[in-house]
């Protein structure tokens, strides 16, 4: 099922515009690169790739979690609408008194 899930949040997530933050993080990124030697920038590139997968993973799981709430919520819902009693059509206009 996190399968099915995983391909709807594929198919519909849109993310959010963030093109100041995007330049920010690359600006910083080249100033710090440019500073470092060989090793270190290895390490920097590890960290960020294992910070992108995080929160790439974070809003997979945040999608699947407020899907299957709803889910249970539909569930609920139509629980709720099955059980209570069906309304009577034949009362005249002084059914509420």
């Amino acid at each position: 099922m996190n399968e099915t899930l995983r391909l709807l949040y594929d198919r519909f997530y849109i993310p959010l515009p963030m093109a100041e933050s995007e330049q920010e993080v690359e600006t910083c990124h080249r100033q710090l690169i440019e500073r470092l030697d060989k090793p270190e920038r290895k390490l920097v590139l590890r960290i960020i790739d294992a910070q992108n997968l995080m929160i790439e993973q974070r809003s997979v799981d945040s999608f699947i979690c407020g899907f299957r709430l709803a889910w249970e919520m539909v569930n609920e819902l139509n629980h709720y609408m099955e059980e209570r009693p069906e309304p009577e059509d034949d009362l005249g206009p002084d059914a509420l008194l």
